[in-house]
């Protein structure tokens, strides 16, 4: 089974587009399902992940904050296809 990733992300965040970009070059090589919410669409979202994103979870569990490189993207799912 792929791993299942949840992106919290918002415009204008150039550490979003860079975590984005990130995940875009892994995908080629690791498949994963990917989605993505802007946390400014609800004033929950907000309140929980307003001042943390990017934040990345991988089968329901925070894994990566501001910043992640594609190869510890890559072993992350990698394990998480093998255990998930």
């Amino acid at each position: 089974m792929k791993p299942q990733l949840l992106l919290y992300t918002r415009k204008d965040c150039c550490l979003c587009e860079e975590m984005k970009s990130t995940l875009s070059r892994v995908a080629g090589r690791v498949p994963f399902a990917l989605e993505e919410i802007d946390v400014d669409t609800s004033p929950a979202l907000q309140e929980n992940y307003g001042n943390e994103v990017p934040v990345l979870f991988i089968n329901g569990r925070k894994a990566f904050k501001y910043r992640l490189t594609a190869k510890e993207l890559e072993q992350r799912l990698k394990r998480e296809a093998v255990w998930g």
